[in-house]
């Protein structure tokens, strides 16, 4: 049983809807939740109260479940994700919360993908096993509209706070075939690095990337649904992200993105209302007219000539790294900044800038180690 303020960094709520239109399309419906907490307290949360507040939850998202499956066409089936810590709250006791997933994914005839707290046994000559003699994993699971468990995911890249989980001894790649494409599945953090997100799509060769996530819209990462989109069209894949809704803790920005640009995305910082969206897909992206060709970003790179430097690049630090900043100092024109052989060139034009903001350029190339190794290379 985990104490209620640990559930605090792992504070997710996600909601994606799948619906088959014909054999080339399907709509796509994300959810983002305002998930509804436990009162911090440092004592244990009793069974009993952690499953009325996880069945809250669920009351809403069944909600948003219905809705989604409402809005399709008859003849077409729906995924849908979500992700909370009030799935979490009861460490070893997962199974009334499967339960009732499986049934609206039953019942609504579609796919159902969350974010659960996940238990495996583990033996005591095993170094690392926990005292209770249990793992705990951050966990997707996958029902399909006949209420089957048909994909099960452990998260590998743990974030700073999520120390009450355990991760896997070598990273997942998850997969699993719909009758609109072929999806993978990974949470949060995990998109950083490149097991499994890079593997999933350059291996594995996904169609579409189902994306729960707590996402921060703080520096480096800029807003989730900017990244998100990024990571969308350089992939050349779909990616259905839906975030959790926390305006407290900068956490919104949910979308439902194609590899040509986003087809439907939320940001709310004004309100704690939660928002579904839906938007239709291509089945398989890189097959589409609509998709970009592949590029040959080192071409690319290569290619691009080196903007004038000016006088006023300075060092700066961002999580804890070395950056590189420019001021862009006019209203507009171009600019060039480096850190070893990594440049970032930008062409601009200010649509407005009050007296009191200052805008820069900034470029890091080195290895981030505070929440883990992995290149930024922002």
């Amino acid at each position: 049983m985990l104490r209620s303020q640990a559930l605090l960094p792992a504070v997710v709520f996600a909601l994606t809807a799948l619906q088959a239109l014909a054999s080339d399309t399907f709509l796509a419906a994300v959810y983002e939740h305002a998930v509804i907490l436990p009162d911090p307290t440092g004592e244990p949360v009793p069974p009993g109260d952690a499953l009325a507040l996880m069945n809250k939850n669920m009351d809403v998202l069944e909600g948003a479940v219905k809705e989604a499956a409402q809005k399709a066409p008859l003849t077409a089936q729906v995924l849908l994700i979500f992700f909370s810590p009030s799935l979490k709250c009861i460490r070893f006791g997962p199974a009334p919360v499967q339960e009732r997933l499986s049934c609206m994914a039953r019942n609504n005839s579609i796919y159902v993908v969350a974010n659960i707290g996940d238990k495996k046994p583990c033996n005591s000559s095993d170094p690392k096993c926990p005292t209770d003699g249990r793992y705990q994993y951050n966990t997707d699971v996958v029902f399909d509209p006949q209420g089957k468990l048909v994909a099960r995911y452990h998260k590998y890249n743990l974030f700073l706070g999520e120390s009450q989980f355990n991760y896997p001894i070598e990273p997942e790649a998850v997969t699993f075939e719909t009758p609109f494409g072929k999806f993978g599945i990974f949470t949060c953090f995990d998109i950083l690095f490149y097991e499994p997100a890079v593997v999933l799509v350059s291996k594995m060769q996904v169609d579409t990337v189902l994306f729960p996530t707590a996402w921060m819209n703080v520096l480096p990462f800029l807003t989730a649904v900017e990244f998100h989109s990024a990571w969308a069209m350089g992939m050349r894949v779909n990616v259905l992200a839906a975030n959790t809704h926390n305006t407290k803790l900068a956490m919104t920005g949910s979308g439902i993105y194609a590899p040509a640009g986003a087809r439907a995305y939320s940001y709310n910082m004004e309100t704690e209302d939660g928002h579904l969206l839906i938007a239709e897909l291509d089945a398989h992206p890189r097959l589409s007219p609509a998709s970009p060709p592949a590029a040959s970003w080192n071409s690319h790179a290569l290619g691009i000539e080196r903007f004038s430097q000016n006088d006023h690049e300075f060092k700066g630090i961002v999580f804890g790294d070395p950056f590189t900043f420019t001021e862009l100092t006019k209203p507009e024109g171009n600019l060039t900044v480096c850190q070893k052989d990594l440049c970032c060139h930008l062409s601009y034009k200010m649509a407005e800038k009050r007296d009191d903001e200052v805008f820069v350029l900034g470029a890091f190339d080195d290895l981030h180690v505070i929440e883990g190794q992995y290149y930024l290379q922002v």
